[in-house]
């Protein structure tokens, strides 16, 4: 009778009677007897030798030491053996699985193995630990001096890290095979590294002496906690900087980064932060430290060019890291500096996993929202800074999260205190509330408008889908992609229609606020240097105030995701200094990392589904550098689902005070994502509702998160992460790359019917001054006006990597 086939387990549900741990390493081991990997002995014993394990889909080799079966007595040198602490992962598993596949390679491989030389090799767990194993044909002598270095149990003492190279020459000596691992040596240099820091960092800086030190510097004075900061980046090495917004980030990450150049040798960095932030790190690094900094830019070539140019300070951003890697690889830059971390917040994301494969002995992420909605996204950056710290996300996940009884579902968080005390050695986080108490005052105040009769057509139109979607899921318990997307659509029209009808119809022109925003402004520009900060999600709704600024000669500077980067730090220089411009009317592109500390009064046309996203439009006025009081004003329509959006999801705040601000301990949901969401969606819909539901952009979140369980091991890091995360590899289809071109060539199309159908309003020919008539042939063609000169270079960095491409297809291939 055949033995039975064990169970297969689930990669997502852990089973009953299992640990988090046990079940992880049964999904190893489950998934690494499955493949058909090519293994290659890399030594003379058959079983207890090194191995080359190749995938080959990938072509990607990882080296596998093997010394028995029991966990972590073996090595691979995949990344998530290194992070996962449970002493194995799939390579592992899949050589253990070749070899034992006789009664006598399974009786050889449980006994395990003691070689006749001494090791000195990392163990790999909870925690990292390096051990002194001697060999079998050691001499005595050997073991009284490991004694000297290690505890009973094998382990190097903490005290005996300075020590270690007397050791391993004492030790070579009277055992010359005696063998030290490269991870076991580099982690002991990491570990010696850390302690000279912080001992260079106290002899130079500390008991006072830190003012007087970093005299000359910077060509900028700064406060005693922007002092602090900088000095505990370059003690750290690594590390995350999450003040306030408007508490100088930017500044303290120049000045750490000086003074890891004057102290540790660093002769490089790379900067990557959003493309609009570029030139404005270029400004400041200028103004503060006076070194040239390179901002790369252009077509793939011109990137590497400016990669490999001479200077300290390069500036790229996010969108083309995962082009530039081989150049960045090329550049080894000896720190980096991430800004607006939040970016790489989803593990998932290419644009994340990309990132993180960025090497660098140095980092420095900056970002004043480290977690907005999901304790995952402050692991995932957290991974960057720290890959061990805060361990795998499955175990973090088994610590801190509660689920639903028999469910998946989170209902709360737990023991979020604990998460600030394993951050406290990497993370430095201070609120205006704490330092800045000489900044001015800001008040805060709704301005309630009524909606005309057409806004509450449109509101009621939508509310209704609302409501039959809503009670759909009531019936069910479960909504189609389809009725997802109607709902969300609905509410994103329930919230425009609340602005002004033309954001819905691009027609008609109902609704008071740009009326009740003029009447604010003529209070406002009473006293001729007061300036006004204007932000609206919708750059529709700008479009109207600007028309009315335009009509009433006010000046003002319009900033969008359309404007190039150069032309965004001509704006803002514009704004700041020209005393004509009054207004700085802006989407969310300029409600992250820039200063606009010139206004004094920031208006908010619409409100934010996600709360950090409104204090980093308020914190562009509201910070360092600012001598007035700020006034804060949200316009809202009355009685709409806007009104709901007034009570912020306080889960949400919750969460990251207990994290990061010593808030409550425990968080709880008190009912499932779906549920919650749902009963909120209901509520919204409503007349002055209490709560605002998720927004239409945390769904896609949460959507995407589910769809990005990578596929095999072909998706590489993609599938060591989602290991790490508990989810073994599955398959799922891989998007269309020819999605965006359509969608873009039908955004195109739909631009042209907008056209023919004004031009045909307007008593003109359809596509007027579009059209032409070639002289030769005689036959008509579509012209298309060619852009300014920055939309046309961004224009051609996207071809960049179909150009290249191309250019590889034209090259003669060699036989």
């Amino acid at each position: 009778m055949s033995a039975q086939k064990p169970r297969k387990l689930s990669r997502h549900r852990k089973p009953e009677g299992m640990t988090a741990e046990q079940w992880q390493v049964e999904l190893r081991r489950q998934f690494g007897r499955e493949q058909d990997y090519r293994l290659q002995n890399l030594g003379t014993d058959p079983l207890f030798s090194e191995f080359a394990v190749t995938n080959p889909q990938t072509e990607r080799t990882y080296r596998v030491a093997i010394r028995g079966e029991a966990l972590g007595v073996n090595f691979c040198s995949c990344p998530d053996f290194a992070v996962n602490t449970l002493g194995t992962c799939k390579h592992i598993e899949f050589t253990l699985a070749r070899l034992g596949e006789t009664p006598a390679a399974r009786a050889a491989l449980a006994a395990g193995h003691r070689a006749p030389y001494s090791e000195v090799y990392l163990r790999y767990g909870s925690q990292r630990r390096v051990v002194f194993s001697a060999g079998t044909d050691a001499p005595a002598a050997i073991q009284g001096l490991a004694a000297r270095y290690f505890d009973e149990q094998g382990i190097l003492r903490a005290e005996a890290f300075a020590r270690v190279d007397e050791f391993l020459a004492e030790a070579r000596r009277l055992d010359p095979e005696l063998r030290g691992y490269d991870d076991a040596l580099d982690f002991i240099a990491e570990v010696r590294d850390a302690e000279r820091r912080r001992t260079r960092v106290r002899e130079r800086y500390g008991n006072g002496r830190g003012a007087k030190a970093m005299d000359g510097l910077l060509k900028a004075s700064l406060y005693a906690y922007q002092r602090d900061g900088a000095l505990f980046a370059a003690q750290a090495g690594r590390c995350l900087l999450a003040d306030d917004m408007g508490l100088g980030k930017t500044i303290q990450a120049i000045a750490a980064a000086e003074i890891m150049a004057r102290e540790f040798g660093v002769e490089s960095a790379l900067i990557v932060c959003p493309t609009s932030l570029k030139y404005q790190w270029k400004s400041e690094i200028e103004k503060f430290c006076g070194r040239e900094a390179v901002v790369v830019e252009g077509l793939s070539q011109t990137r590497r060019e400016r990669y490999a140019q001479p200077g300290f300070y390069k500036i790229v951003n996010y969108d083309v890291v995962h082009r530039d890697l081989d150049a960045i690889a090329a550049m080894a830059p000896d720190l980096v500096i991430l800004d607006e971390a939040q970016r790489i917040k989803n593990w998932a994301t290419r644009r994340a996993q990309s990132v993180k494969r960025i090497a660098s002995p140095f980092a420095i992420v900056l970002t004043g929202t480290p977690l907005e909605n999901r304790l995952e996204e402050l692991h995932s950056i957290v991974e960057f800074v720290d890959r061990f710290r805060l361990g795998p996300l499955f175990r973090f996940v088994e610590e801190h999260q509660i689920t639903e009884e028999d469910s998946t579902r989170v209902v709360g968080y737990r023991n979020l205190s604990a998460i600030s005390e394993t951050l406290a050695p990497i993370l430095l986080r201070r609120t205006k509330k704490e330092v800045l108490t000489q900044l001015p005052e800001r008040m805060d105040k709704n301005f309630f408008v009524p909606m005309t009769k057409e806004q509450d057509q449109i509101h009621a139109e939508n509310a209704e889908i609302v409501a039959r979607v809503v009670a759909k899921w009531k019936r069910g318990g479960f909504l189609a992609e389809a009725d997802q997307r109607r709902l969300t659509i609905a509410l994103q029209r329930m919230r425009m229609a609340c602005d002004n009808t033309y954001l819905v119809d691009h027609k008609t022109r109902f609704g008071p606020k740009v009326d009740e925003l003029a009447t604010l402004l003529d209070e406002i520009f009473e006293r001729p240097e007061n300036k006004v900060v204007i932000f609206s999600q919708w750059t529709r709704m700008n479009d109207l105030v600007a028309e009315r600024l335009e009509s009433s000669s006010v000046g003002f500077e319009y900033l969008h995701g359309g404007v190039a980067a150069r032309q965004r730090r001509d704006l803002l220089s514009s704004f700041r200094e020209d005393p004509a411009k009054r207004v700085f009317l802006s989407t969310d592109a300029g409600g992250v990392g820039l200063n606009l500390q010139t206004a004094s009064t920031v208006v908010n046309l619409d409100l934010p589904w996600n709360p950090a996203i409104l204090e980093q439009r308020i914190g562009r006025v509201h910070r360092i550098g600012q001598h007035r009081p700020v006034r804060v004003v949200n316009f809202v329509s009355q009685g709409t689902i806007e009104h709901g959006m007034l009570s912020v999801l306080a889960f949400k705040s919750s969460v990251f005070a207990g994290v990061l601000d010593g808030g409550e301990d425990n968080v709880f949901l008190g009912e499932t994502r779906l549920k919650r969401f749902m009963r909120q969606v209901e509520t919204v819909t409503q007349a002055a509702p209490a709560t605002a539901p998720e927004s239409a952009q945390d769904i896609a979140d949460a959507e995407e998160a589910q769809r990005a369980v990578p596929a095999t091991e072909a998706n590489s890091e993609e599938a060591e992460r989602a290991a790490r995360a508990g989810h073994m590899p599955a398959r799922p289809e891989a998007p269309s790359p020819l999605q965006p071109l359509l969608d873009a060539g039908a955004a195109l199309l739909r631009g042209l019917g907008a056209w023919a159908a004004q031009s045909r309003e307007a008593g003109r020919p359809p596509l007027a001054g579009l059209m032409a008539k070639d002289e030769k042939t005689g036959k008509s063609y579509l012209r298309i006006p060619t852009p300014d000169p920055d939309t046309l270079q961004s224009a051609l960095t996207a071809l960049s990597p179909l150009l290249d491409a191309l250019k590889s297809l034209a090259q003669p291939k060699r036989e």
